[in-house]
């Protein structure tokens, strides 16, 4: 890694950061559309406005989307996470929230503000006269992969939402009260696009024409090529997952890090694992990653909030052997001077000396390497493992269990020392619910779980089982609630936003 830069720019007036902790932030005092689409640099700098709009608005108040909220939308609500705290992440942790859950509309807001963002670049860049044709077609194709992924997560969250782009900003109807569009509208408008700038995009940033540099955690033809790879898989489209991510793997670009402790420390940045990630950098654009993931009265990593947690019962699907099963901090003497540790058995009540903790915090985005209040850990939105388990997900699908996706899976297991898969053990069902496992196991707090579960047809009934286990009501509805409910602010806006079937 030679160097990686996030930039954010504000709707009037723009902030630019860069993550190598040498520079000091640049500030641009008023750049608007009258004034600021006028070099390469006004459009790279609208362009780094949206990649910025993956982790927040601005430093201080950075810690949405990717940067902290997203997870508990994907992963909280699932079998596998858990909030011990009320509010808004509890609702979701228990599967009772509802059109006034805060979480839900900071994440809609985050998305809709990217696409904001992203609809105005690709509008004002393209009008541009100073800057080169293959400069535009870079740009605007980095645009573009930014706002796919945004409406890949909106849809996955609430299904039909209302498409807005480029084209909606010379119309005089731009803030009317649109309709949602259906699922398979905004899907065949992302295949477009994805399609036409994977042909666009370079494979990396290496001695960049444009950039000048390494500029590492742009949007590449490897990033669309797997967001595309992930839309067929939630489509069920096998054959086309195959065909994508074998394109995926013959760019040579990628492969599994050594160690899976080593891939998430704040100190790796970067690495042949990711294919597209949100950076950071604790100096000048940290998150609050580590405050929300890391324990409570934990020795080194201080003063936490052990606020985004795994249940016991995931935790203790973990073989002994797994690498992955250290990524977390199951037992440690507090400063409290307890043992902190997991109860023997449902109900148990501790002795003296020790606390039954009611979850396990995780190292993911925790490491006790870390100790700022802000912290400069990457998020990997997408990622070589999530590749190769894909394609066996859908080999799989297409012919039942095979040497080639065994070895995929195990390839995964491997870098982990986890227990490899036998072919001649598994069936084709029996497969099915290995790779479910594998993909929690691997991606935890990646923002995945939800959608898996969903595309797997075992959300209720995971969930629910998890809850029935433990003791609180199994209220997971299908397809009640394959879709969260759309925040009460937007249907008091937007009336065509119903929730009549989502309560």
């Amino acid at each position: 890694m030679k160097k990686y830069t996030i930039l954010l720019l504000l709707l009037a007036a723009g902030l630019q950061y860069s993550c190598n902790e040498d520079l000091d932030p640049t500030v641009y005092s008023s750049l608007t559309t009258t004034n600021g689409y006028q070099t390469k640099s006004d459009a790279i700098a609208a362009v780094n406005s949206i990649y910025g709009r993956l982790k927040g608005p601005s430093v201080g108040d950075n810690f949405s989307y990717w940067a902290t909220r997203h997870f508990a939308l994907t992963d909280i609500a699932t079998d596998l996470g858990h909030c011990q705290f009320g509010g808004d992440p509890g609702q979701l942790s228990l599967g009772t929230w509802n059109s006034a859950n805060g979480l839900l509309l900071e994440d809609w807001n985050a998305m809709y503000k990217l696409i904001s963002n992203a609809n105005n670049a690709i509008y004002y860049i393209g009008k541009m006269s100073s800057v080169s044709d293959i400069e535009k077609a870079q740009f605007i194709s980095e645009a573009k992969f930014l706002r796919a992924s945004a409406y890949m997560d909106l849809t996955d969250s609430w299904g039909p939402v209302v498409l807005m782009t480029e084209e909606n900003i010379a119309n005089p109807s731009y803030l009317a009260q649109t309709p949602p569009s259906s699922v398979e509208e905004i899907d065949a408008f992302i295949i477009k696009d994805l399609t036409e700038i994977a042909a666009i995009l370079p494979v990396n940033y290496k001695e960049n024409a444009i950039y000048g540099s390494n500029d590492v955690g742009r949007a590449t033809k490897g990033a669309a090529l797997t967001l595309l790879a992930k839309l067929y898989l939630r489509n069920h489209d096998w054959q086309k997952v195959v065909t994508l991510t074998q394109q995926v793997i013959d760019l040579n670009e990628y492969r599994l890090y050594p160690s899976y402790l080593g891939l998430f420390k704040e100190s790796n940045k970067w690495c042949s694992e990711n294919i597209f990630s949100s950076l950071s950098d604790a100096n000048t654009n940290g998150t609050e990653l580590l405050n929300h993931f890391g324990p409570v009265d934990h020795p080194v990593v201080q003063n936490r909030w052990q606020y985004y947690t795994v249940n016991w019962d995931f935790y203790n699907t973990f073989g002994d052997e797994d690498e992955r099963k250290q990524c977390f901090f199951p037992e440690f003497e507090g400063t409290d001077g307890l043992l902190h540790k997991q109860a023997p058995s449902l109900g148990a009540q501790p002795p003296a000396g020790e606390f039954y903790m009611p979850d396990v915090s995780t190292r993911k985005y925790a490491d006790d390497e870390t100790t700022t209040y802000y912290d400069g850990h990457s998020v990997n939105i997408l990622r070589y493992a999530d590749v190769l388990l894909s394609r066996a997900e859908a080999l799989n699908e297409i012919s039942g269990p095979t040497q080639e996706a065994i070895d995929l899976i195990n390839q995964v297991k491997g870098r982990s020392h986890a227990k490899l898969l036998v072919l001649s053990a598994l069936t084709q069902t029996s497969l099915r619910d290995a790779i479910l496992q594998e993909r929690g196991w691997e991606l935890f707090y990646e923002g995945k779980r939800r959608a898996d579960l969903i595309r797997m047809n075992k959300y209720d009934v995971l969930v629910n089982a998890y809850h029935l286990r433990v003791g609180e009501a199994a209220l997971i509805k299908m397809p009640q609630n394959k879709y969260y409910t759309y925040p009460q602010s937007q249907v008091d806006l937007n009336p065509n936003l119903s929730n009549a079937d989502r309560q």
